[in-house]
């Protein structure tokens, strides 16, 4: 007997409530019309992917540095408005931010 089973004995009035799902995780960040500008520049002789253009809070955007940064397994930072994650990941993270419902417009080349 599992822990479900225990509780429906113990609790026969009680209704499970549902949990939540990942829609209402992506409303948490606020969306804009304007596109968001990924583009890729070379410093130091090495890659860089810069995302600028968000309108939002900084909060909501320093949220969605760290989130790209962990599903890309890259490092990068969030400065002057701008997050800057270290190689060219374009591609990638204009994919990721679709999926959250950003516009994106690709920059440079």
């Amino acid at each position: 007997m599992d822990l479900k089973d225990q509780l429906k004995n113990l609790f026969p009035d009680h209704l499970p409530e549902e949990s939540p799902k990942e829609e209402e995780a992506k409303s948490d960040i606020w969306l804009q019309d304007s596109p968001m500008i990924c583009k890729y520049e070379k410093r130091k002789g090495k890659p860089i992917t810069i995302i600028e253009g968000y309108t939002g809070a900084d909060e909501d955007f320093k949220k969605l540095a760290k989130e790209l940064k962990t599903r890309l397994s890259v490092g990068g930072s969030f400065k002057d408005d701008k997050i800057i994650i270290q190689g060219d990941y374009r591609d990638k993270i204009m994919e990721i931010l679709k999926e959250k419902g950003f516009n994106v417009k690709r920059v440079g080349g």
